[in-house]
């Protein structure tokens, strides 16, 4: 697939430095000169498509090399909206990213929105050394709510595969597709946002073991409020049904020794979801110069 987007950073008198950069229609590469505290040596990268979206398709591939000892943001300015889908055609979207030693590479970006009938597939391959560090963020909305959209559109994929040199450490794949049998609205119930977070390696593992028990005692606090109060339910209506939790999250480690933790999110609202990775990931602020989802 021919690349709509390519970008080195490498150390340049001992600082993350944009050594390459090369963007096309309908892709765009935006780089500001400083973001947040100065102390903190990262370079941020915010991809954006002219139009505001990805439209019926749009076939985009880009390619992002880390140099060792670099540290790389690349995010969004809004969230990825996958227009409407024109006959079966669908969007695709590749991203291939090599991280050097001791690099570290934060993909943060705001979620995809996917409209009416559209279809969408993405794939994210990182090839990374055995003390790199990365953190992903992958995630995705029911729709345009204002517009009475919830999971109203026809398919989405999308792959995220690590590799330590050709050794596969973690390949995820994400399907959602409206069958003949169940809607995806029907199998998503009241849940809006699907989300994963993987963070990987020892530039942040203060974070990564922060978020493992985080995530154990939300779940736990919510698992005991949920049983005291439904047995409470249960003795004055009979006919009383369980109502499902507005935020779920589990998490599990991979690779190892452990080295990455995945985190799942099921939750009813995108403001939820922003909250929590705002307050998990605070703690990169010194690396990246500000917070994540600040």
């Amino acid at each position: 697939m021919e690349k709509q987007g390519r970008l080195v950073v490498e150390k340049v008198g001992g600082r993350s430095t944009v050594t390459r950069s090369f963007s096309k229609y309908p892709l765009k590469f935006i780089i500001p000169r400083k973001v947040g505290s100065s102390k903190a040596d990262a370079v941020w990268v915010y991809t954006l498509t002219y139009g505001g979206g990805i439209v019926t398709g749009d076939s985009i591939s880009c390619e992002f090399t880390i140099g060792d000892g670099c540290t790389t943001v690349i995010t969004t300015q809004a969230s990825t909206k996958v227009y409407k889908s024109l006959g079966a055609k669908c969007s695709e979207q590749v991203m291939e990213a090599r991280v050097g030693s001791n690099a570290l590479l934060a993909v943060i970006p705001d979620p995809v929105t996917c409209f009416s009938t559209a279809r969408y597939s993405q794939k994210q391959i990182f090839r990374v050394a055995s003390d790199s560090s990365l953190v992903l963020v992958d995630w995705i909305t029911s729709g345009r709510h204002e517009s009475g959209e919830k999971w109203d559109f026809d398919l989405y994929k999308s792959a995220n595969h690590i590799f330590i040199g050709d050794e596969p450490l973690f390949l995820d794949m994400v399907h959602l597709e409206n069958g003949s049998i169940s809607s995806i609205a029907e199998r998503m119930q009241d849940y809006q946002v699907n989300a994963m977070v993987v963070l990987l390696g020892p530039k942040i593992k203060h974070i990564k073991d922060l978020v493992q028990e985080n995530v154990k005692r939300m779940m736990a606090e919510q698992l005991h409020n949920h049983s005291t109060a439904s047995g409470r339910q249960q003795k004055i209506n009979s006919d009383y049904r369980l109502t499902k939790p507005s935020f779920i999250a589990s998490s599990s480690i991979f690779g190892p020794k452990g080295i990455g933790v995945v985190v799942r999110i099921a939750a009813t609202t995108t403001e939820s979801v922003y909250k929590f990775l705002q307050h998990q990931l605070a703690g990169m602020e010194p690396l990246l110069g500000v917070s994540p989802y600040h």
